[in-house]
């Protein structure tokens, strides 16, 4: 059998368990040629558990039209949204608050974020965590 050689590596961000052949995944993957029905199957499969998350995926396609794909945990914008109740983020940053985030929940997403962060442990994905916050309008209690 002959080595399969990677063609592309394609990253998106699909509802969890929702995945269907239509824009934006058919869009994008019908192209390379890989098995739209087989990818939205496997992907709706693995992703069920986290229904109502939005999961960024990494596909590995190869030369053979194969395919092989890494679900990635959700990005911190749309955890802080969730966790907050927040529609979306400010429009002006730090300038404006539109929701405030208790330390303990702020704990709770750099636990779900550390495996795709660069940081080696959780205080420091809080730290990134709390950054991005900020950013958004959101306010960390405790901190000024």
């Amino acid at each position: 059998m002959a080595k399969k050689e990677l063609v592309k590596k394609i990253k998106l961000q699909i509802p969890a368990g929702k995945a269907t052949p239509a824009p934006p995944v058919g869009t994008v993957l019908g192209p390379v040629g890989i098995n739209l029905g087989d990818f939205c199957s496997q992907y709706n499969d693995q992703t069920r558990d986290k229904m109502g998350d939005v999961l960024p995926v990494e596909i590995s396609v190869y030369s053979d039209k194969s395919f092989t794909f890494i679900i990635k945990t959700p990005p911190t914008p749309f955890l802080l949204k969730k966790y907050t109740n927040a529609k979306k983020g400010s429009a002006k940053g730090a300038n404006e608050t539109v929701a405030t985030i208790s330390k303990d929940k702020l704990k709770e997403i750099a636990e779900i974020k550390l495996p795709d962060l660069n940081a080696y442990d959780v205080e420091g994905a809080m730290k990134i965590v709390a950054g991005t916050a900020k950013n958004m309008g959101i306010k960390v209690e405790g901190e000024e």
